[in-house]
């Protein structure tokens, strides 16, 4: 592609050129970014491995620990991961369940880049001996 194409299609994309860290404090502050995707007349799956999650127990206030999975197969747009870095690291100061915040990440990712089919999966780290696994589904299962 030339450098003009290139230029319009990556127009939107703030967060990943900008060279200053400035870490949303919540998801509401946080903002997902997507680009053009130029395979859209096909589908394939695009899988974001986050084993690094964290955010606040809304009881308690003391972190829990989890690791998400974002699939999806897209349409016209594709989620830029330093976006989706920033975005889940915007969970880190906020009080949430377990079940919200994997059910909130899947909305950011439908509203951002409305894509054909979408899960997230949060594997939690167990807390007085219980681990908490959730998925969350936007459309058709996503084949393995």
């Amino acid at each position: 592609m030339n450098s003009e194409k290139n230029r319009e299609r990556f127009r939107d994309l703030t967060l990943l050129s900008a060279s200053e860290r400035n870490y949303p404090n919540s998801p509401d502050a946080a903002r997902l970014e997507a680009f053009e995707n130029v395979y859209a007349d096909r589908d394939y799956v695009i899988e974001f491995d986050c084993p690094e999650y964290t955010s606040l127990c809304p009881v308690t206030g003391q972190p829990d620990f989890g690791h998400i999975i974002v699939r999806y197969v897209p349409d016209k747009k594709c989620i830029e991961s330093k976006s989706l870095k920033l975005y889940l690291y915007s969970f880190r100061n906020t009080n949430t369940f377990h079940e919200e915040s994997v059910n909130t990440i899947l909305d950011a990712v439908v509203k951002t880049c409305s894509p054909r089919r979408a899960e997230v999966i949060g594997r939690f780290r167990p807390r007085g001996g219980i681990a908490i696994n959730v998925k969350a589904t936007y459309g058709d299962k996503i084949d393995e």
